[in-house]
């Protein structure tokens, strides 16, 4: 059997945890930034886990960083 290949996308925006969470930057901050409120843009900084739905897409796309 070949290889499977690893989402060049997903290699660039994902990474996995120790703990096997996957990491990801917080959503909704690349764009319309004058319409989110100052909460909302200092509570979204840096990085947060993906829910369990999305991490198992995510997984799929990476086959070996598990």
């Amino acid at each position: 059997m070949p290889k499977m290949k690893t989402k060049s996308s997903a290699k660039k925006r994902f990474k996995v945890s120790a703990t096997g969470k996957v990491i990801g930057a917080q959503a909704g901050k690349q764009h319309g930034m004058i319409k989110r409120t100052k909460k909302f843009i200092r509570n979204a900084r840096g990085t947060t886990a993906l829910s369990a739905p999305d991490a198992k897409i995510v997984k799929g796309y990476m086959p070996y960083d598990r």
